[in-house]
């Protein structure tokens, strides 16, 4: 039976209100998937920690680490789309179907052309941050060259670099902000169910907006767990990654109703 034929008749797809402590219960959620279908999902986690040390490397080889911490930061945005293979994992320990990596690996083949869509989108949210990073930097140390020693001492090690991070965490934050919420749940939607990319988006806004003190916090956590992963050179993330990812699926399912319910 098709996706469409599935869904033919059933009750519209909208958006639930949930508690403030939910993001403890997604965490729990997707800490228990992962110790459901640990080699699946640690060696997914291993796959991109060890795709992002090559990336690292080949920054540094080419005397462009400079970017690492722009990067870095833009991680959150591609974040839900490098997760999809997890959120097809938890969808598979829900129904109660076989998990193998290769399920994952392949599962923005469900639903193809409508993922491939957001992942578009969110590579735009990526390079505009990385636009603009590279603009704000020029704009404020014009007469330094880019390089990574020169980043470290400007932000890290010199009064003027205070402003900088003022101004960059302002526009990184709007930025971040806004591609969260067109992302929080709109993936794992495409991944389950046969609607359209703005559809989603339109949800995941709407659900967002519903319940944004529960999401600020929701972002909060994401934010910490991605930032503990990369911080430990991208050792942490083959854990991390797999747990908020699994997370992801559990929120989406709190926070969209109708349809499969």
């Amino acid at each position: 039976m098709t996706d469409a034929g599935w869904y033919a008749g059933r009750a519209p797809i909208g958006t639930r209100l949930v508690s403030e402590e939910q993001p403890w219960e997604w965490l729990s959620a997707g800490w228990r998937d992962l110790r459901r279908a640990p080699e699946v999902s640690l060696a997914y986690g291993a796959l991109f920690s060890a795709i992002s040390f090559v990336l690292t490397a080949g920054l540094y080889f080419a005397d462009l680490l400079y970017l690492l911490l722009p990067l870095a930061a833009g991680f959150m945005f591609l974040g839900p789309l490098i997760a999809v293979g997890l959120y097809e994992v938890s969808r598979r320990l829900e129904t109660g179907e076989p998990v193998t990596f290769r399920d994952a690996a392949t599962a923005w083949r469900r639903h193809f052309p409508q993922i491939a869509g957001m992942g578009l989108i969110l590579m735009l949210f990526m390079l505009v941050w990385i636009r603009l990073a590279t603009l704000i930097f020029a704009l404020f140390f014009s007469g330094t060259p880019a390089s990574w020693e020169a980043l470290i001492n400007i932000v890290f090690f010199s009064l003027d670099g205070i402003p900088f991070l003022i101004v960059g965490t302002l526009v990184g934050g709007v930025l971040a902000a806004l591609a969260f919420a067109v992302s929080a749940v709109s993936l794992p939607i495409l991944l389950d169910r046969d609607i359209g990319v703005i559809r989603a988006i339109g949800l995941s806004l709407e659900a967002t907006l519903r319940n944004w003190r529960v999401m600020i916090g929701w972002a909060g956590l994401i934010a910490l767990f991605t930032a503990g992963g990369l911080a430990t050179a991208y050792v942490g993330l083959i854990v991390t990654l797999p747990l908020v990812g699994h997370a992801s699926w559990h929120a989406y399912r709190d926070l969209i109703g109708g349809a499969t319910d």
